[in-house]
């Protein structure tokens, strides 16, 4: 697969003359639902994973594959003039990140972990140093060296034994998320031949250090539905099935408590969740379901000492803090240790001997309480930012009063702090360093708020550099997400400074589809209520057209996967508001997809937008579906992005996106697409090489603004 399209590049580079790809329709494929009749004349350019890795090619493929060289190439030769400067915004990027970096070591049963990078080298250099940081060093996974000839290269999921002598990791070489268990003895260095292929990369080790618990992965549909017990150095044809998920709207998996007490099997779907716990000494033992499963009852379960924290949505819409004995775990047992809020939005926890960490939600902005077990007193940590993010870090131990946490803004970069939760002192442990210098004082950032049709608050998010700020429209890239509950945070980005830099203005819509204000915001962007999310990212940008930020001819807008369906509505809904969109990974052929189970990670998604087998969902979905809507009128300048092994959005759907709106287009704005023949959902693998679509994307909008250097 490594050089399986190599041609394909080849072609791409050498290309030296824009025309534009031909016209890609052929004999329409009928789908017929409640009595209403679709028809795709684009339908042919499916593959199944088969036909993609076949070592030589059937028609139907070098088809799809030549359709889409085509459209690569229109893409690179037609933006062949802004190569130098995609090269020149590349080596800025990149040039602001450190290349001898290291992490913030933390403490995990006796070791210190870190990861460090080296200049020169793509991906992580994973460390350890015994008792302390004056110990030696001992690398404990090069991810460089396993990287060596594979065009993607991916590593998930380390987990290190509980005696510290095994490293499990899995490994990806396809970019489909199917990880290869690997074992690694890290007394002799030495890694076992016996895998375990087809999992999600983590493993789940019981205290006798010879047993760890997987997750199989269903090769068609993608989805997690399988628990094995696996035995050190046996094959794994004769691991044990300990549990099924036959619940197709469900995704698995399996992990060890921070206590090491227990191992849990979680089974999530978008509204309901469920586990099931062994003791970590009994590794042969049975699981046993924690509570009975629910409907609508989304909950999360942490074990300390003798007892399970639980944060749950159990008649709490916003979540609530509960508790119960480790030996009565059914949700009759359970207590209340922090009651429901309608105005915050309880997100996580970390268990510490003395204290409880609150990670949660008010007016929009993610803060940290601190509740001191001892005396009851509770605090939140004061951030002095208007608009800010903050997160419990890595914390493995119990027994300590500091707290790590990670902060950042809009013009703070990433930021790590050790915190005393009895004295209220702050130590800085690292702040991401921007190579070159970085001014903070020289950028700002603020929240607004729109006004959504419906009389609800946007808020948005948005930073400039000051002394580019000008009284006149200027540049403007609004960005937004809006999917399962997701919460774009506002956060520093030291790509974005290459465009702050040349006058852009960066603002996040806080669009409803995530949790911005609660659960409510949620809810109120989902299912039947999907379209809230488009309008309320329109409704955005007409508020910063009118209040003097931007203009029609000035602003751009972008989103990724679910936000590159968000873009491909908002395009349907209102072309004339943007100069230009970016639409990247975009899942934009909704209808069909969700009608179709066999498509990897379908049957998951009903919950989010709707069965369209059902009429009422079949009508709705169609009615914003932005491949459905694509309608002849003339489209912003539009760049779409995709990865030809991409497991979350099949390639297939913006590359039929694509070739729709050609049929349809009106005007002389451009269009083009970027298909990446070696990635998948995430870009290219390793630390700087997926910065050359940022560049691409960057150089496509600046240069229609007239920015070439």
């Amino acid at each position: 697969m490594k050089n399986i399209f190599l041609i394909v590049n080849i072609m791409i580079i050498s290309c030296t003359e824009t025309s534009l790809p031909p016209d890609a329709t052929k004999k329409p494929h009928k789908i017929t639902v409640h009595g209403d009749t679709r028809v795709d004349s684009y339908y042919w350019m499916r593959l199944t994973d088969k036909q993609k890795s076949a070592k030589k090619f059937d028609s139907q493929t070098s088809e799809v594959v030549d359709y889409i060289t085509t459209e690569n190439e229109y893409t690179q030769s037609s933006l062949n003039h802004t190569k130098k400067f995609q090269n020149k915004l590349f080596e800025e990027i990149v040039g602001r990140i450190k290349k001898d970096d290291v992490s913030v070591p933390y403490l995990d049963n006796g070791y210190y972990y870190y990861t460090r990078y080296e200049k020169g080298r793509e991906y992580a250099i994973r460390c350890r140093k015994k008792g302390s940081l004056d110990s030696p060093e001992e690398i404990i996974l090069d991810e460089n060296k396993l990287a060596e000839g594979y065009d993607y290269f991916a590593v998930s999921g380390m987990n290190v034994s509980p005696d510290n002598e095994w490293l499990a990791f899995g490994v990806d070489t396809l970019s489909r998320r199917f990880y290869e268990v690997h074992f690694k003895n890290l007394r002799s260095g030495d890694i076992l031949e016996q895998t375990i292929p087809n999992t999600t990369g983590g493993v789940a080790w019981a205290n006798d250090n010879q047993t760890v618990f997987y997750t199989s992965k269903n090769k068609i549909t993608l989805l997690s539905e399988k628990i094995y017990r696996h035995k050190m150095g046996s094959d794994f044809h004769n691991d044990e099935l300990v549990y099924t998920e036959n619940d197709e709207a469900y995704y698995i998996g399996v992990s060890r408590s921070k206590s090491g007490e227990y191992i849990i099997i979680y089974n999530s779907s978008t509204l309901v969740s469920d586990y099931h716990i062994l003791r970590a000494d009994v590794p042969d033992g049975k699981f046993k379901n924690f509570s009975l499963r629910g409907t609508a009852h989304e909950y999360s379960i942490d074990h300390y000492q003798n007892k399970f924290y639980i944060i749950t949505n159990w008649n709490a819409k916003n979540n609530r803090l509960m508790e119960t004995a480790e030996n009565a775990t059914d949700i009759s047992q359970w207590k209340e240790v922090i009651a429901h809020r309608d105005d915050v939005h309880l997100l996580g926890l970390e268990i510490f001997k003395d204290h409880l960490v609150i990670n949660e939600r008010k007016d929009g902005l993610r803060g940290l309480r601190i509740i001191n077990q001892k005396t009851g007193d509770d605090a939140d940590i004061d951030f002095e930012e208007e608009t800010y993010t903050a997160r419990i870090s890595v914390n493995e131990e119990f027994n300590t009063n500091i707290l790590r946490y990670s902060y950042t803004s809009m013009v703070t970069p990433s930021t790590t702090y050790d915190y005393n939760m009895d004295t209220g002192e702050k130590t800085l442990m690292k702040q991401q360093e921007i190579v070159g210098g970085y001014d903070q004082k020289a950028y700002h950032s603020e929240r607004l708020y729109a006004t959504a049709q419906d009389g609800k608050r946007i808020p948005i998010s948005l930073v400039y550099r000051k002394d580019m700020k000008s009284d006149s429209p200027q540049n403007l890239l609004l960005y937004a997400y809006g999917s399962y509950g997701s919460t774009r945070d506002p956060g520093f980005g030291s790509s974005r400074l290459s465009i702050l830099d040349r006058g852009f203005i960066y603002a996040i819509a806080h669009v409803r589809g995530s949790q911005i204000y609660g659960r409510q915001s949620y809810d109120d962007g989902k299912m039947l209520n999907k379209k809230n999310t488009f309008t309320d990212f329109v409704d955005a940008g007409i508020h910063l057209v009118n209040n003097g930020y931007t203009n029609s001819e000035q602003m751009f807008c972008e989103g990724g996967s679910a936000g590159g369906l968000l873009i491909g509505a908002v395009v349907n809904l209102a072309p004339e508001l943007w100069r230009g969109a970016i639409a990247a990974v975009p899942f934009v052929d909704v209808v069909t997809t969700m009608l179709d189970p066999s498509i990897p990670l379908t049957s998951n998604e009903w919950d989010e937008w709707g069965d369209p087998r059902i009429k009422k969902y079949y009508d709705y979905m169609l009615s914003y579906s932005p491949y459905d809507q694509v309608r002849d009128t003339a489209y912003p300048n539009m760049l779409v992005t995709s990865g030809f092994f991409d497991s979350q959005v099949q390639y297939w759907e913006p590359l039929k996106y694509v070739a729709k709106l050609r049929d349809h287009w009106q005007g002389e704005n451009k269009l083009y697409l970027h298909m990446n023949m070696d990635a998948g959902h995430g870009g290219k693998s390793g630390r700087f090489r997926r910065y050359r679509e940022v560049a691409l994307e960057y150089a496509f909008m600046l240069d229609l603004v007239g920015v070439h250097k």
